[in-house]
């Protein structure tokens, strides 16, 4: 790999070029995932999309690693590469709000809390992470679900355009009526077709206050409660969203001490009628619940109320798949593995999807999974690398478990450390088209520090 010249890289943007001796080098590489390792030559903290066009250029032209990071918070960690250059977005914070439009231009560095705090300023906002650390870039090209994916769609149902740097070095524009196919591409296919610099999205009308809480039952009840709310998702307002998590109780004073450690279910709801309590009785009057507090909360707090669960700098695993269905057979195996749960961190849940994203046409965009009828994610997490091979394998053997109640397909933005392989599950029969896009758009994979697409020969 070529050498770097830090002069030329420093004289050619605005923005600080950081190298392993600089101060702030290190908080430029650090990613909420601490397995991941990655120390690039040189770091650029970008101050526009002409300073990453200037990267790019330079990346291209000496053939070296490029690497891009956004929020920083890929379950993968594979943001950050080991040498070349690292493209940081972060200092791309910009939000503006078109309130009579209903629409907002936001910066690739901006992070979930900050995004919602400027729209929810006018009583808007558009489908988003439910941890308000995750940044908005990684989360919408991957396709990006949330509280208000069954009323409003995925992120990327709601962007309306990009601001892109491709591998030639060009800015563009994509949206439907621009550069239509790389909008397209973009829509699920991640990081692979360039640096997007700033998105366009549709806003709504929601909160500022929604109605949510949680719902915990003791675990041996878990069975039953799960066919109780799988068969309460069927008819459930599309305005209503549960998550049904698979932990072990926090040692926090909420909960009885002798609970603390204990496994439980529970029910993480959400409506976005503050006085819909009618409607999300079925699982509020079902069992015996040791924990239920369900009412009235800002919008902005229900966003970050995950944060304090998934805490920067400790060691996380992913595996994930796609259900048709939330079977009996499917609750057999998540009642029959979760016990072996390990880690402070881990927990293990099911997203229910449908509503709105699932009236969209598989190929409309590069998400292919509009017809899944849930997700099941299982997210390990912990703090000594000791673990590492105990807790890998019980999220190993749990998915293994899984699949033979699931779709065969994954969300790209869900796949962990090892699953290379997997990528083309995540994009099914759209997989070819992307491929030959790539090879468009980035025909020598100059974007491949990501889950990668090859580009079609």
């Amino acid at each position: 790999m070529a050498k770097i010249d830090i002069e030329m890289l420093s004289a050619a943007v605005n923005g600080e070029t950081l190298t392993r001796d600089d101060p702030g080098y290190e908080e430029a590489c650090a990613v909420w995932n601490a397995r991941a390792t990655g120390r690039p030559a040189a770091v650029v903290r970008c101050q526009s999309a002409v300073d990453v066009q200037a990267v790019v250029d330079l990346a291209a032209r000496e053939g070296l690693l490029l690497s891009v990071k956004g929020g920083g918070h890929a379950y993968a960690a594979n943001t950050v590469a080991q040498g070349g250059l690292l493209i940081d977005l972060t200092p791309l914070k910009e939000v503006t709000v078109d309130v009579e439009r209903q629409t907002a231009r936001v910066g690739a560095g901006v992070k979930w809390r900050g995004l919602d705090e400027a729209t929810q300023a006018h009583g808007l906002a558009t489908t988003g992470a439910t941890v308000s650390t995750v940044g908005v870039s990684g989360f919408t090209l991957g396709g990006g679900t949330g509280y208000l994916v069954r009323r409003h769609g995925l992120a990327i149902d709601n962007l309306l355009s990009a601001e892109v740097v491709t591998a030639d070095g060009r800015i563009v524009r994509a949206s439907t009526d621009e550069n239509e196919d790389l909008f397209w591409a973009i829509r699920g296919g991640g990081g692979n077709f360039g640096v997007v610099t700033n998105f366009q999205f549709q806003l709504h009308e929601v909160g500022p206050r929604v109605l949510a809480g949680q719902i915990m039952h003791h675990f041996e009840d878990a069975g039953e409660l799960l066919r109780i709310y799988r068969d309460y998702m069927v008819n459930a307002p599309e305005t209503v969203q549960v998550y049904p998590f698979i932990l072990r109780v926090p040692p926090i004073d909420d909960f009885p001490e002798a609970l603390h450690g204990k496994l439980a279910l529970d029910f993480v709801v959400f409506h976005l009628d503050p006085d819909g309590e009618v409607d999300l009785r079925p699982l509020t009057e079902a069992g015996e619940p040791f924990f239920s507090f369900v009412g009235p909360q800002p919008y902005t707090e229900v966003q970050q109320s995950f944060d304090a669960g998934l805490p920067a700098g400790q060691r996380y695993a992913s595996r994930a798949h796609y259900l048709d269905n939330l079977s009996d057979a499917a609750i057999e195996t998540i009642t029959t593995h979760a016990p072996d749960l390990v880690g402070p961190f881990s927990v293990a849940y099911l997203e229910p999807l449908g509503g709105a994203a699932g009236r969209v046409e598989p190929t409309a965009t590069a998400f292919p999974h509009r017809d899944a009828d849930h997700g099941f994610h299982i997210l390990a997490g912990w703090s000594e690398p000791e673990q590492d091979e105990e807790v890998q394998a019980w999220a190993d053997r749990f998915h293994k478990a899984m699949a033979f109640h699931a779709t065969g397909g994954v969300y790209v933005n869900l796949l962990g450390q090892g699953e290379a392989q997997r990528v083309t599950d995540a994009y099914g029969d759209n997989y070819q088209r992307l491929a030959e896009l790539k090879a468009k758009w980035d025909p020598h994979n100059l974007f491949k520090v990501n889950h990668n697409i090859q580009p079609a020969t």
